[in-house]
């Protein structure tokens, strides 16, 4: 009977809708919106989902999202927090990611550039360069 229980209770669980999608969603459009990226960019950060899941999740801001896409959507919104810390102006903040880079990680290269690589790993150096910036 407990075993039917524990069985109940997970299908339960697993039936509820998960809120981190719309909301990672939501906070990753706006990021995406204020860098000015490009839909084919905004894929490429979410690991290349196919077109038509993407614009559905554009227009209606509603998923249940794999590990691997929240993974992604994390690295941004940490990236989008580490750098309005780092530059308390809103636009210079918005405006690095775009900005060629000299340090060692991006070697010349935007962290922008560096992040559509399509390697969740290259979100995860801009993010641990950020984070370093911050003496975190």
């Amino acid at each position: 009977m407990a075993a039917r229980t524990t069985a109940t209770a997970t299908a339960t669980a697993t039936a509820r809708p998960d809120p981190l999608g719309p909301a990672g969603l939501r906070a990753l459009f706006a990021i995406a919106e204020r860098w000015g990226l490009k839909s084919q960019q905004v894929r490429r950060l979410l690991g290349d989902p196919p077109e038509s899941t993407f614009f559905k999740w554009k227009k209606t801001r509603d998923a249940s999202l794999g590990r691997d896409t929240l993974e992604r959507i994390s690295y941004v919104l940490g990236i989008f927090k580490a750098l309005e810390i780092l530059f308390p102006d809103p636009t210079r903040a918005d405006a690095w990611v775009h900005r060629p880079n000299a340090a060692p990680p991006f070697n010349g290269q935007s962290a922008l550039e560096r992040m559509l690589s399509g390697n969740v790993a290259d979100l995860y150096v801009v993010r641990s360069y950020l984070d370093a910036q911050r003496g975190w």
